[in-house]
């Protein structure tokens, strides 16, 4: 009877994130989908187009740390409404860079860049928010919907974004996505709160089970960033190196792949928007499946398996899809193996938030976008490398690059202990001994 009266806002606003989530994925790789239009408008080839991929990228990891900064100083609800706001008007100066302009591709970068900087603060924020609001026992089924949004919003790209380039060019694809964001920025503003104590709906059951549930931090104290036990933690070093490694092998998904399927399969636009949708809706149900597992593991054999665990085993499967996915020689069955891909690596996603959340304390959003940095690095590397490899080598051994570097993300993982804190993050409640035992 009890759990029937508590309120469960907590659970509104990771959908919510959700939903931010898919709308930062499918404001990102809209471009891929129209990159096939775009080249030929602006006279490039692959490459420098790849280049244009990597100016985003090297934005939003430039931007991680300080917009983890300032998800603690000014909020998740304010820093996510500025950003939300931000993607639309760089999503729109995007179709607005005129082919004909002497320096039109470094333009287009430069615009790229500045998209990049504003959504760096989606995830910093998110997990600050999270850290805030989401007791350590469900961390993981949390961080699995916020990113099960990726997986929705690039899946939702290629069908979206072909019928919206089909009926009015690819121009109008930035100004529809331009349109999502800033609603959902009103939206988020009008539901979302800094803190559980603010928020009106919700009621005393559900902040005694918040609060239960999260090491104990005195609000009114401003802690000073500890960067000398940060640089120095190998918790923060092994994320940064391991999630390099994730993120080199999504952006090959989430750059590539598209103009994979049209180029390298010989499928028109229609059957790779068909196609396109497969690795991202495995991402989906890997964030899904995964954050279930980190929660279930972590309560059954600790933090260290449920977590680092899960992650190292998430991997190995990835690495082994993308080998086998890229020999064979049949379409269908060749998407469905590099999507399978996609989806394992997901299974890791909610492990990487969820140990940032557990070492940091006051101090997630600023790891949280550290570590991010390690993947952003890695994308922007595979954004311009892997159209290299494929002309020079083929997509085979493109994609077995992608292999390689998982291992060095599973060994990175191997080191990485979510029961050992960052010094002067706060100790562990109850709740979080017993699930770390």
């Amino acid at each position: 009877m009890a759990r029937h009266a508590r309120s469960a806002v907590r659970i509104r606003l990771i959908f919510m994130l959700f939903v931010i989530s898919a709308i930062a994925f499918l404001d990102r790789t809209n471009i891929s989908v129209a990159g096939v239009e775009m080249r030929h408008d602006y006279g490039i080839d692959q490459v420098r187009l790849g280049w244009v991929f990597s100016a985003f990228l090297i934005g939003y990891a430039l931007f991680q740390v300080p917009a983890g900064w300032l998800a603690a100083r000014i909020g998740p609800r304010n820093l996510l409404t500025a950003a939300l706001i931000w993607w639309g008007v760089f999503s729109i100066a995007t179709a607005l860079v005129p082919p004909q302009g002497r320096h039109a591709i470094l333009m287009l970068a430069l615009v790229r860049f500045a998209l990049g900087i504003g959504e760096a603060a989606v995830y910093p924020a998110g997990n600050q928010f999270i850290a805030r609001w989401i007791p350590v026992a469900e961390r993981g089924k949390a961080n699995g919907l916020v990113f099960a949004g990726v997986g929705f919003g690039s899946g939702l790209t290629p069908p979206l974004i072909t019928a919206v380039i089909a009926a009015a060019g690819w121009r109008a694809s930035f100004y529809v996505c331009a349109m999502i964001g800033v609603a959902a920025a009103l939206v988020w503003y009008a539901v979302a709160r800094d803190r559980p104590q603010q928020h009106r709906a919700v009621n005393a059951m559900e902040l005694a089970h918040i609060e239960n549930g999260l090491p104990p931090i005195d609000h009114e104290q401003k802690t000073a960033i500890p960067w000398r036990a940060i640089l120095r933690s190998r918790n923060v070093w092994g994320l940064f190196l391991s999630y390099f490694a994730f993120g080199y092998v999504i952006w090959i998904f989430f750059s590539w792949f598209f103009i994979y399927l049209a180029e390298a399969r010989g499928l028109d636009l229609k059957s790779s928007a068909i196609f396109g949708m497969a690795p991202f809706l495995a991402m989906t149900a890997g964030c899904l499946i995964g954050g279930v597992l980190n929660d279930a593991i972590s309560n059954r054999l600790g933090l260290y398996w449920g977590r680092s665990g899960l992650a190292m085993a998430s991997f190995i499967l990835t690495g082994l899809f993308l080998i086998v996915g890229s020999r064979v020689d049949n379409v269908a069955l060749a998407v469905l193996t590099l999507a399978l891909g996609g989806g394992a690596i997901y299974l890791s996603q909610s492990s990487f938030w969820s140990v940032t959340a557990d070492i940091a304390g006051p101090h997630t959003g600023v790891v949280s976008g550290l570590m991010n940095i390690g993947c952003q690095i890695g994308g922007a590397l595979t954004a311009s490398l892997t159209p290299w490899i494929a002309a020079h080598y083929g997509w085979t051994a493109a994609f077995g690059a992608g292999a390689g570097i998982v291992i060095v993300g599973t060994i990175a993982w191997a080191v990485v202990d979510p029961r050992r804190l960052i010094e002067s993050a706060p100790a562990a409640t109850g709740a979080s001994v017993a699930i770390a035992r």
